[in-house]
C-alpha cells in the first residue's frame, strides 16, 4: 500500500460517526483539503446511530444513546478540536466535561420491583459460583471463546442476579450474545465496577448526541469544505484484483451514477449498521413488522459474497429475532411526570440514568433525561426515553410482544410498573406524544462470532480501501460504543494515508492493580 496525503480524493461510504471522524482526522491531522473529501449517506441526515429529531407537535425522537467515559481516548481527542455549539471558545470535549461536573450522575433508583425502589438495589447479588465464573472469564483467552454465548458460560441462576439485570440493561447484552464480547467489556470497563450499581463514572452529553456531537462536527466539516451527500446511497462497489492486491475502482450509486476511483484516491466503507431497517410507530400504531431495506448490511452481503476476507455479515444480521429491541421517546405535555419521578427515584432529573423494572416482562427501562434534551426544545415539554430489552416477551398488562405494541400500550405498561392510578396516568400521559421505534439489528454486533466474521480495518490485499464502523475487527476495544467507531476510523486514516499518527492505545484497566483491587472488592462484597 502506497501512502497518500493530500494528493488523492477520499470517499466515505456511509455517514455515521466513523465516517465523520475519518473526515475530521484527514483534515485536522492529515493535511487533506476538505474539498477533497466526500461523504455519501443514504439517510436524509448524517450521523448514523447518533440521532435526534422531531418537535413538540409531532414528538421528539432519539432511537437510543451511547454512553461515554473518560477512557474513550480517541473520541475525546477528536472532540477536543471541534468547537462547542453554545460557545466556540470551548471544544465539544470541554463542554461534555463541564456538563458532567455540573450534573454528576449517581443513580439512587437503578432497580424497581413491585412498583418500589428495590431494597437490594445497591447489591450485585452474586454468589460464590457466579464470582468464580466471572473471574474465570476475565482470565480466559479470547480465542477459546469463539462462537460461544454468555448462557454457555454461566449457570442459570446468574441471570437472576442484580449484577446481570444491571449489566444487561446498561450495555444491552442478552444471554445468547457473545461471551467473548462480554469478556472484552469486563476487561475494558473494569474501572467502572465500583460505580456499577449507581451508574457512576459515565459521561453524558448536554443534549441528545446529534445536537451535542454530530451537529458540531458537521458544522466544522462544512466550514472546511467537506461535501456531505445525504439521501444518496451507494448500491455497490467495484473491487478489482484479489487478496494479493485489490483496489476499489468504482462506487455505484442507487441513482445509476458511478463515481470513478482514481489510483491515488481512498475509500472508507461502513459495512453494516446497528440501526439499519429502523421503523417507527406512534401513540396509536406500532412500528411496522414488515421487512424494510437495510442498505448497510445489503452492501456488505454483496461484497462479502464476491470477495474473500470481507467478513460474514450473516453472523450478525441473520437473526433479527435475537438482535432486535424496541425503544420509545415520550414528549410530555407538562412537567408533572418529571416531578413524580424525581420524588419516586430520589434523583434530580438528568442525574439518575437507567431505571429498570426488574419485574417487567419486557424488562423495561426508562431514563429521565436532563432538560432540555434537544436544542430549541419547547419549554414545558419534557422528553424522556426508554426501551425493552426483552421485547420478544409479552408485557404484564399488554398481552403482546413490545415490538407489536403501540405507543399508548407502552405508556400503559409503564404506568403499571410504576403502580400509577388512573388519574395519574391521565395527568402524566394523557396528552403525551410517544414514538415507539423497532430496530431489528440494534444488538447485532454482539452475536457470537468466529475469527473472520469481522473483517480487519484493512482487509488483506486492500490497497486503497478500509472497513470502518462497528463491524470490523479491533483488538481489545468494545463494539456498541462511539469509541469503537472513532478508533476504527483513526486506524483506517493512519494506515491509508501514512501521514496521520496511529490512534492512542486502548486504556488497559485490566492491567491497573488499583482497578483490579477495587473491582475484586466490589465482587466479593456483593
Amino acid at each position: 500500500m502506497q501512502p497518500t496525503g493530500a494528493t488523492g480524493r477520499h470517499y466515505m461510504v456511509g455517514g455515521g460517526i466513523a465516517a465523520l471522524s475519518a473526515a475530521v482526522l484527514l483534515v485536522r491531522d492529515g493535511g487533506v483539503p476538505g474539498d477533497r473529501i466526500t461523504i455519501v449517506e443514504h439517510r436524509g441526515t448524517a450521523g448514523g446511530s447518533l440521532d435526534g429529531s422531531g418537535d413538540a407537535e409531532m414528538g421528539y425522537l432519539t432511537r437510543g444513546g451511547r454512553m461515554f467515559e473518560p477512557n474513550f481516548v480517541c473520541t475525546l481527542d477528536l472532540l477536543s478540536g471541534i468547537p462547542a455549539p453554545d460557545d466556540s471558545a470551548f471544544s465539544v470535549r470541554d463542554d461534555i466535561m463541564a456538563f458532567n461536573r455540573m450534573v454528576p450522575g449517581r443513580a439512587e433508583c437503578r432497580i424497581v420491583r413491585d412498583g418500589q425502589k428495590a431494597e437490594d438495589r445497591y447489591s450485585l447479588g452474586l454468589g460464590a459460583e457466579e464470582i468464580v465464573a466471572l473471574n474465570r472469564l476475565l482470565l480466559m483467552p479470547e480465542g477459546r471463546l469463539e462462537g460461544r454465548s454468555i448462557e454457555d458460560w454461566f449457570a442459570r441462576d446468574f441471570f437472576g442476579t442484580n449484577f446481570w439485570i444491571m449489566w444487561s440493561t446498561m450495555f444491552s447484552f442478552q444471554p445468547w450474545h457473545s461471551v467473548a464480547e462480554m469478556r472484552r467489556y469486563m476487561r475494558r470497563f473494569l474501572h467502572l465496577f465500583p460505580g456499577l450499581a449507581r451508574i457512576e463514572g459515565i459521561l453524558r452529553t448536554r443534549y441528545n448526541q446529534y445536537d451535542s456531537i454530530v451537529a458540531p462536527i458537521l458544522a466544522w466539516l462544512f466550514g472546511h469544505g467537506v461535501e456531505v451527500r445525504t439521501a444518496s446511497s451507494v448500491a455497490d462497489v467495484t473491487i478489482e484484483g484479489d487478496r494479493d492486491g485489490r483496489r476499489v475502482t468504482q462506487l455505484h450509486l442507487s441513482t445509476g451514477d458511478v463515481i470513478k476511483i482514481a489510483p491515488e484516491d481512498r475509500v472508507y466503507l461502513t459495512l453494516g449498521s446497528m440501526t439499519d431497517a429502523t421503523v417507527t410507530g406512534d401513540r396509536d400504531a406500532p412500528p411496522p413488522l414488515e421487512d424494510t431495506p437495510s442498505p448497510g448490511f445489503d452492501l456488505w452481503r454483496q461484497l462479502a459474497a464476491r470477495h474473500e476476507g470481507l467478513g460474514r455479515p450473516e453472523a450478525f444480521a441473520g437473526h433479527p429475532d435475537r438482535t432486535s429491541w424496541t425503544s420509545f421517546t415520550v414528549t410530555l405535555a407538562s412537567p408533572a411526570f418529571v416531578t413524580f419521578m424525581e420524588d419516586f427515584s430520589s434523583n434530580r432529573t438528568g442525574t439518575g440514568g437507567l431505571v429498570t423494572f426488574a419485574d417487567s416482562g419486557w424488562l423495561m427501562s426508562i431514563v429521565m433525561l436532563h432538560q432540555p434534551h434537544f436544542r430549541g426544545q419547547s419549554a414545558g415539554r419534557p422528553v424522556f426515553w426508554g426501551y425493552g430489552l426483552r421485547g420478544d416477551r409479552h408485557g404484564d398488562v399488554i398481552a403482546k410482544p413490545m415490538a407489536q405494541a403501540t405507543g399508548g400500550d407502552i405508556l400503559k405498561e409503564l404506568a403499571h410498573q410504576l403502580r400509577l392510578t388512573e388519574e395519574q396516568h391521565a395527568e402524566f400521559f394523557g396528552e403525551a406524544k410517544v414514538i415507539p421505534c423497532r430496530m431489528p439489528f440494534i444488538t447485532s454486533q454482539f452475536m457470537p462470532r468466529q475469527t473472520g466474521d469481522r473483517p480487519p480495518v484493512i482487509p488483506r490485499g486492500a490497497e486503497n480501501f478500509a472497513v470502518i464502523g462497528q463491524f470490523c475487527e479491533l483488538s481489545r476495544d468494545c463494539v456498541f460504543t462511539v469509541e469503537y467507531s472513532v478508533r476504527s476510523a483513526w486506524t483506517a486514516v493512519h494506515r491509508l494515508t501514512g501521514s496521520v499518527a496511529a490512534p492512542p492505545p486502548v486504556v488497559r484497566s485490566d492491567r491497573d492493580p488499583g482497578a483490579l483491587l477495587r473491582a475484586a472488592m466490589v465482587l466479593f462484597s456483593s
